[in-house]
């Protein structure tokens, strides 16, 4: 062997150990955080997957951060991706054509946003990254693929989605027959359930228009809360004192779907 041959010999062997990208797919790929089976126990529907199903996906599970403010996709939109929340809350909102915001559903680290199951589908509501996190991102196609082959995966989703309507109906319900006080008590709930802690950094301002209120009305709310020892406001966040509390003032407004996600859980748990 030449001295040529042997010098392309020595750098073909040096790529094929350190493992250089070279191509720009390449550097991407390699960019990427590592999909791992503990991380995709942080979302409740991965965790419910037989593992082997789960770790077929690991090839296209893409751990991804989702910041705050951040808008996955808006109405009339073609769904790309579909998102499963392990830290980051994501608000499913109907906009108004003038502009007017209503949030119909929330979702965190024990749903999906963005299903889609039909070629050509497109969005019915805008979804918006409300509480900054993390979230592993799937292409929809490759969702559709595992979905038409059956197994686990089909009927999770599609429990999972009967929970989700559950859930936008009792919003439905609520607002227009619930209170207030009512409606801001299942708010907090909502996202007591999908957050770590008991505090919640949310300002009065994001609250009224999640809720389609008048910012005065959620001020005078809180007050009442606050004054009855159920929460504590401080500006930009909210420390929930008395969980019970909450749920009891709320009512069917937040128990009716709280219930069909627990059936959820613990059909799943059971299959």
């Amino acid at each position: 062997m030449n001295n040529a041959q042997l010098g392309n010999a020595a750098q073909k062997k040096a790529q094929s150990v350190n493992q250089i990208p070279s191509t720009s797919e390449e550097i991407k790929l390699a960019a990427r955080p590592v999909v791992s089976y503990s991380g995709t126990q942080q979302n409740e529907l991965l965790a419910a997957l037989p593992r082997q199903d789960l770790e077929a996906l690991f090839e296209h599970l893409e751990l991804v951060p989702l910041p705050f403010g951040k808008e996955l996709f808006e109405y009339g939109s073609k769904l790309e991706y579909v998102y499963f929340p392990t830290t980051a809350i994501v608000s499913l909102l109907y906009v108004m054509e003038d502009g007017a915001t209503t949030e119909i559903a929330v979702v965190g680290h024990e749903g999906a946003v963005g299903v889609s199951l039909f070629m050509g589908e497109r969005a019915t509501c805008s979804a918006v990254v409300q509480s900054a996190g993390y979230g592993y991102r799937l292409k929809t196609q490759f969702l559709r693929d595992a979905f038409n082959k059956g197994g686990a995966l089909p009927q999770l989703l599609m429990r999972y989605t009967n929970a989700l309507f559950a859930q936008m109906a009792q919003n439905a319900v609520g607002g227009r027959h619930s209170s207030i006080e009512q409606k801001l008590c299942r708010w907090l709930l909502d996202r007591l359930d999908r957050s770590p802690s008991n505090e919640l950094k949310v300002t009065q301002e994001l609250i009224s228009i999640m809720l389609g209120v008048r910012r005065e009305s959620i001020t005078a709310a809180a007050g009442k809360l606050q004054d009855e020892g159920l929460i504590q406001y401080r500006r930009g966040n909210i420390t929930v004192l008395n969980r019970q509390g909450l749920e009891d003032y709320a009512g069917e407004c937040y128990k009716v779907a709280k219930s069909e996600y627990d059936r959820l859980l613990m059909d799943v748990s059971r299959a």
